[in-house]
């Protein structure tokens, strides 16, 4: 009951710590960890994430795409093969993870097109205006998606602990 609370605060946390480089942050490496690890249930912190980042900067209109941006990552995460090797989920993570990243923006496009009127080329045009960030943003998912794998299974084995 404590844990799940516990992970979306992390969350908040390790986002409100790493503001200084901007779009370079550790959320879709939780997400996809918290993914492998508690599948379904995954979704409680990833929300818990999302409300507590809305309390915490104000419910506005760049919140909203918040409610399904990390589901996405949560369900691309969902349909990786559960048995994937240590090896093969080292090269997978972080290509997925800088994948998200790299198209934060477009993701991001069709709430803000219906918030602020856009029609396609309004929306396109914001879209590549973005594009140097969401490059960023892809290669600093790409660098901190390294650390899924091994965050996935130390989490994995001290559940397992904590059952017996």
């Amino acid at each position: 009951m404590v844990i799940f609370p516990m992970l979306g605060a992390i969350m908040l946390i390790s986002k409100l710590v790493m503001e200084a480089i901007p779009n370079v942050h550790l959320l879709g490496a939780l997400t996809m960890t918290y993914t492998i690890v508690y599948r379904k249930k995954a979704l409680i912190p990833i929300y818990i994430y999302v409300l507590l980042n809305g309390l915490y900067a104000g419910f506005n209109m760049w919140w909203v795409p918040y409610l399904y941006i990390w589901t996405l990552l949560w369900g691309v995460t969902m349909l990786l093969p559960r048995n994937m090797n240590a090896r093969t989920a080292c090269m997978v993570y972080p290509v997925v993870c800088a994948l998200h990243g790299l198209l934060y923006g477009t993701l991001y496009a069709p709430a803000q097109a219906v918030m602020f009127g856009l029609d396609l080329r309004g929306m396109i045009a914001w879209i590549i205006a973005g594009l140097p960030f969401d490059a960023i943003h892809a290669a600093g998912n790409f660098a901190v998606g390294f650390l899924i794998e091994p965050l996935s299974r130390l989490i994995t084995r001290l559940e397992k602990r904590s059952a017996t």
